[in-house]
């Protein structure tokens, strides 16, 4: 992913409308980028803000911010430990299977 790809991206992570290999890229993105980590700040403060600021509600952006975001990780997180499930229980049903093909050709 690239900076202009993240930046028009960040509307979609504001929104929690991202999916999750897209997700997993803008993380990865932002983690070496502190450009585009900037400006995901600014652009979730201005939206996010200015909404707060409509609703009269008291806020603290940079602490939920920092949730999303740990949000974001924990799904990332989640989803790689399922995928990596998924992939250990499939080898062994493959050799399950392999040994009992074997068995039954003996």
């Amino acid at each position: 992913m690239d900076c202009k790809e993240f930046e028009r991206l960040i509307p979609e992570f504001i929104d929690r409308e991202m999916d999750f290999q897209t997700l997993n890229k803008f993380n990865e993105h932002m983690k070496k980028c502190d450009n585009c980590r900037e400006e995901l700040v600014i652009q979730f403060l201005v939206t996010e803000g200015m909404q707060r600021l409509e609703e009269g509600d008291s806020f603290d952006l940079q602490r939920e911010l920092d949730e999303r975001l740990q949000e974001a990780r924990k799904t990332i997180r989640r989803r790689n430990g399922f995928l990596y499930t998924t992939a250990i229980l499939e080898s062994l049903i493959v050799a399950a299977i392999a040994i009992i093909i074997f068995w039954m050709v003996r």
